[in-house]
């Protein structure tokens, strides 16, 4: 069961930028809440708190109650935007839930025992390819992330949707399997890598040639010249 969290919030009938600008000098922030097939209800709120609850993290995932004239409204932000200067906000858009809602929502991607990772431990960096998710899920069961744990990644691997063990409550939005978290090799590991394997071919080029010469045996004569017979004398120099 999602958390629910009490949010503030008055209704003010008027609509317009003349009644947002009034309300942002005020200090508040206007909003809409919309859905459930109810009409759109505009609202105020202290711009304090939201600004403090839209930096706290999760604030797109997380369900509010609102209380507005005695009227509890059940509802999920949507969407919200942000004073281009001052990064502000000046604008917040919440959506009703109804009675087992399922909603579309995208949930944050959480990378586990990356220092345990041994790619890492031999210089690689975690490179997070996919930072969230976009899913189907009630609304009462939002995950607060998706874990992958790259504990046993290898510099050049990588790990997939198709990894991840997902909540049976969880439908994902698409088919494709993504990937998720890759480790980056170092500078001048595939230089590393390269010397490594010319060393590793060269010994065993080595080893082979020495088992195929019997111990003891001469070495093999040069091209065009005769070998002599056992016990035969050298052949004079002319």
């Amino acid at each position: 069961m999602a958390t629910v969290s009490e949010l503030k919030a008055t209704a003010h009938p008027r609509a317009g930028k003349g009644t947002a600008r009034a309300e942002r000098r005020a200090g508040r922030v206007p909003g809409v809440i919309y859905g459930d097939s109810k009409p759109p209800l505009a609202i105020s709120l202290d711009f304090k708190d939201l600004k403090q609850r839209i930096y706290a993290g999760r604030f797109l995932t997380s369900i509010f109650e609102i209380d507005i004239d005695g009227a509890r409204h059940r509802v999920i932000p949507r969407d919200f935007q942000l004073d281009p200067i001052h990064d502000n906000p000046i604008h917040v858009d919440f959506m009703r839930l109804g009675v087992g809602a399922t909603i579309r929502v995208r949930i944050p991607v959480h990378i586990l025992n990356a220092d345990q990772a041994p790619g890492v431990k031999r210089g690689g960096t975690v490179n997070i390819v996919t930072h969230s998710i976009e899913v189907r899920c009630p609304a009462d069961a939002i995950p607060a992330a998706i874990d992958v744990d790259i504990s046993g990644l290898e510099i050049n691997y990588s790990k997939h949707l198709s990894d991840v063990m997902l909540p049976a409550t969880l439908r994902v939005v698409g088919k494709d399997d993504i990937t998720l978290v890759t480790i980056v090799p170092p500078s001048g590991y595939a230089e590393e890598m390269k010397a490594a394997a010319e060393a590793a071919a060269a010994a065993a080029t080595a080893a082979t040639t020495a088992a195929a010469t019997p111990e003891g045996a001469a070495p093999a004569a040069a091209p065009g010249t005769a070998t002599p017979a056992p016990g035969a004398a050298p052949a004079e120099k002319k």
